[in-house]
């Protein structure tokens, strides 16, 4: 049985390249693995209902200087060291000073997103004492500009913290949310971050931490933090240490000499990620409890076409180059045959990040999971930007991510990525929940996740990444029952929307022939209705 992507299509199929072949067979049998509906997250900057996102994180660089006895907080190097009120410019000004404002609201807005959320903590040292705009040289921390952060306050707690003692106690804090949304396992803050891209202190927020983070300061911070979470709220999941690209996960970003690396870059393989692991698996058998649920890192590709990054050109008429290098650009995170074009590739060949990072969990801290609470490849206002987000959601659940959290609005192309796995019917319908079997015949041009839903549909997600042909999808399904018919659903380059395609019927023996069109993403749901 062959289906087109859509009615157009039969012109382009007409008037365009020949469509090539592709095999594709999926196993509801082997690989059997739970998706975290978590991957589908964001950082909540727009389109999250649209795009029925399962998380949300309040974090990046305004929260390393967060007050949240006050709410001021400071912009670093991204606006001239500003202390003010940017997080809460946007409420009535006369609530701009009620404790924890920012956080409360965000805690909410996750709420009636049915999302859960991840709130970041302070960890730097200092956050803003004051509204009074750019911070000069000479008032960098210790100095009035700032308050003084402490993990444990070692005092009774106060609901209406005493914003005249210098000090802000983040166990204060967490038991302030814990007290007005309960704890986490009875609908509080479900997770906190150990701060944001710590390997980057010294650059974004110079005026509170001039100086390379080290490593042993970067453990004994992170330590002595989540036990302070953990006697606030035990139920609470602590993720860390939301590093900012390869060169923080090999060697914390810095000289090795400033920042101690060189004396254990030889024992973890050059590798910073496993020393971080390693050690937070000793903490938790020195203090008897886990205190690192999940690892976090941030991915931001190097790769390039025609000179540009990937995640630059967001105003569409991406070149071919360009769009090439973005939809084969989630190749790097598995396939270790794929050399991209990026600094990272040319020197560090093969990248295939997500298995190397199972693979580091899994020799020194088992059991933890892993989050990439920032990433983003670019493209939302091209059909290469829905066609990379697709293909990296798929991997997301492929490899057992838990939780994935996009940097930037979900607008356009992205959005139209999420869309096609949370909300491809415009009633908040899903891809399945767990993930299976599925492999194609060209990697390089095709990409092919499938899933089982909660009452036994098999979902297949395929996408073309030709630039200008159509793909004929030859697909062979092993499933327990007969499959006979299908819903259809495509993003493609006639605009950035879910289309529905007309409904297959009579496919026989778990067998049916599918044609897309170039740099689409089609969802195939399967049945035996």
């Amino acid at each position: 049985m062959v289906v087109e992507v859509a009615a157009f299509l039969a012109l382009v199929l007409a008037a365009g390249p020949a469509a090539t072949d592709v095999n594709v067979t999926v196993d509801t049998g082997a690989d059997v693995r739970e998706i975290s509906p978590l991957i589908y997250g964001s950082n909540a900057q727009g389109g999250d209902a649209e795009a029925n996102v399962a998380a949300v994180r309040s974090g990046g660089n305004r929260m390393t200087g967060y007050n949240w006895e006050t709410n001021y907080s400071s912009a670093g190097n991204d606006w001239q060291h500003s202390n003010d009120d940017f997080l809460v410019g946007r409420l009535p000004a006369d609530q701009w000073r009620v404790p924890g404002i920012a956080v409360t609201r965000f805690h909410e807005y996750a709420a009636s997103l049915g999302a859960a959320d991840v709130v970041t903590l302070q960890m730097a040292g200092y956050v803003a004492a004051d509204n009074r705009g750019p911070v000069p040289p000479e008032q960098t921390a210790p100095s009035p500009r700032w308050v003084k952060v402490e993990f444990a306050k070692g005092a009774p707690f106060l609901l209406q913290p005493d914003t005249t003692d210098g000090v802000v106690y983040m166990d204060e804090f967490v038991n302030f949310m814990v007290t007005k949304y309960g704890r986490a396992a009875g609908g509080g803050v479900k997770m906190y971050s150990l701060d944001n891209e710590p390997c980057l202190w010294s650059n974004t927020h110079p005026r509170i931490h001039p100086r390379p983070v080290t490593c042993d300061e970067l453990i004994e911070r992170s330590v002595a933090l989540s036990l302070a979470v953990k006697r606030v709220d035990p139920t609470a999941q602590v993720i860390g240490p939301a590093l900012f690209g390869w060169s923080a996960f090999q060697g914390l970003q810095g000289q090795p000499e400033q920042t101690g690396w060189s004396k254990y870059s030889g024992q973890y393989e050059g590798w910073f990620i496993n020393f971080y692991l390693d050690k937070m698996r000793e903490a938790e058998a020195r203090h008897g409890q886990r205190l690192l649920h999940v690892l976090d890192v941030h991915w931001y590709p190097e790769a390039r076409g025609d000179g540009v990054r990937i995640t630059g050109g967001r105003r569409g008429g991406a070149s071919e180059g360009l769009t090439r290098a973005r939809v084969q650009a989630p190749r790097s995170l598995w396939d270790g045959t794929y050399r991209e074009d990026s600094w990272i590739a040319q020197w560090n060949h093969p990248i295939r990040l997500l298995p190397r990072l199972e693979e580091n969990i899994e020799k020194y801290y088992p059991g933890t999971r892993l989050s990439m609470t920032e990433f983003d490849y670019g493209g939302a206002m091209d059909v290469s930007g829905a066609v990379a987000q697709a293909d990296v959601l798929g991997l997301f659940g492929k490899y057992g991510v838990y939780m994935a959290n996009h940097w930037g609005s979900l607008s356009g192309y992205v959005l139209a990525a999420y869309q096609a796995y949370r909300n491809y019917d415009g009633h908040k319908s899903t891809f399945g929940d767990k993930s299976v079997r599925a492999t194609t015949s060209d990697a390089e041009n095709t990409s092919a996740y499938a899933a089982l839903d909660a009452v036994g549909r098999v979902h297949v997600v395929l996408i073309n990444k030709d630039l200008a042909a159509p793909t004929t999808f030859n697909l062979t399904v092993t499933h327990g029952s007969p499959l006979t018919s299908a819903e259809a659903y495509a993003v493609d380059s006639s605009g950035p929307q879910v289309r529905p395609l007309a409904p297959m019927r009579g496919i026989e023996g778990n067998r049916l022939t599918f044609t897309a069109g170039p740099l689409s993403v089609n969802h195939l749901i399967l049945s035996g209705q």
